[in-house]
């Protein structure tokens, strides 16, 4: 018996169900506020602050996961739109269209993440190229943030009442409301609900939200403990996703393009999640050194695998990077060595000043010293048979 029976046989008034939001715009007078775009703007603010502090622990210069956000989160909405629009062409251009919908308007909904993963990456390679980074080792360090902005913008769906499942009697089932606006026209975007339930759904944007959060604790998991790189984990973070995304999508009963049969992002999801895997096991294995992450250093590309392995050993040579550990122990070493020669050299000091006071032994002596003490006993002696002829001639004289 579910919850919503059980409380329908005692006649108690029980929440058995989650409800909708009854909104999900706020207007401060004519600007709107949508709980969608706050959504997602937290998401991002998320992936790029944790994405820095794991940037940084690789060795990668601070503040550079927001520069390079700069090329790519623009880029990311508009391929997320542009995706929309692609897979769902008939709601702007077929013969059915409504008229207020816009191919433009993305305040109206509408993001495909498959979009947007694929022009966001794009716009982070010119990012990662303009700042000299290596892509594969930035992928890595913002992957477990960037499902984290996933699981934090699915709240977004719940506040606009979309990319919902099948009707459902299970006890956490989603409540669905009509919407209308201040004319009481049908609104479902920026109206207000009345408060009278029109369906009971499988909440997929819940499931979602919990399978993206999993998945965060995997990559950071997975990274922590084997260490992987060379856009390995976004590759995992990739896989992970579109796992969990397939049977989403199976469950879901919204307004979608079908190809035999099937929504079209659960072609979509296998096909990428392929991909991804394919990558993860092919892709060159071990991690970037600080060095390779380092901005400006020249590398060749992750499948370039004799070239990897040369660069790798010629990084090796390298002066470590002040503040990591390996730094830390060349600045020990070098102080230990500084300190061996100074007290070489005053031990020299020392020694060469004692030596000079001692009076120097005649063995000790050098051969040029023997001969010149030598010569000065003789020198004496003819000076003196040189005084003892001067007399004699004085007296002969006299």
């Amino acid at each position: 018996m579910t919850i919503r029976a059980l409380a329908e046989s005692t006649g108690a008034d029980v929440l058995a169900y989650i409800p909708s939001p009854p909104r999900g715009v706020w207007y401060l007078g004519p600007f709107p506020l949508r709980a969608y775009a706050i959504c997602i703007i937290i998401g991002i603010v998320a992936a790029i602050w944790l994405g820095e502090k794991r940037w940084v622990a690789r060795g990668g210069e601070s503040g550079a996961v927001l520069d390079i956000a700069m090329f790519a989160v623009p880029l990311g909405l508009i391929g997320g739109r542009l995706y929309h629009v692609a897979t769902d062409w008939e709601k702007y251009f077929g013969p059915h269209r409504k008229a207020d919908a816009h191919w433009w308007a993305i305040w109206q909904g509408g993001l495909g993440i498959w979009g947007a993963v694929l022009l966001g990456a794009f716009g982070a390679w010119i990012g990662c190229r303009h700042y000299r980074i290596p892509l594969p080792a930035f992928g890595d360090a913002i992957a477990p943030g960037v499902l984290l902005a996933q699981a934090i913008g699915r709240l977004g769906n719940y506040f606009n009442q979309e990319l919902f499942g099948r009707e459902t009697t299970l006890p956490w089932g989603l409540e669905i409301f009509d919407r209308f606006d201040a004319n009481g026209g049908s609104d479902p975007m920026n109206g207000v609900s009345n408060g009278v339930v029109v369906h009971v759904v499988q909440p997929t944007f819940l499931y979602e939200l919990l399978w993206n959060l999993l998945g965060v604790a995997i990559l950071l998991y997975v990274d922590r403990k084997f260490r992987i790189g060379h856009g390995r984990l976004f590759a995992l973070y990739v896989a992970i996703y579109c796992f969990g995304r397939f049977f989403v999508e199976l469950m879901r009963d919204d307004e979608a393009t079908h190809i035999a049969g099937l929504r079209v992002n659960t072609f979509t999801s296998a096909i990428v999640f392929v991909c991804a895997v394919a990558y993860f096991l092919l892709a060159t294995k071990g991690r970037e050194t600080p060095a390779q992450v380092r901005a400006g250093a020249e590398r060749p590309w992750p499948w370039q695998f004799g070239a990897l392995r040369a660069y790798g050993a010629a990084v090796a040579t390298e002066p470590a990077i002040p503040g990591t550990d390996a730094a830390a122990k060349e600045s020990a070493d070098e102080k230990s060595g500084a300190g061996e020669s100074t007290d070489k050299t005053e031990s020299a000091d020392e020694a060469e000043s004692e030596s000079a006071d001692e009076p120097v032994p005649a063995d000790d002596a050098e051969p040029a010293d023997k001969a010149k003490a030598a010569e000065e006993p003789e020198k004496v002696e003819v000076a003196k048979k040189s005084d003892t002829a001067d007399k004699a001639d004085s007296k002969s004289d006299s």
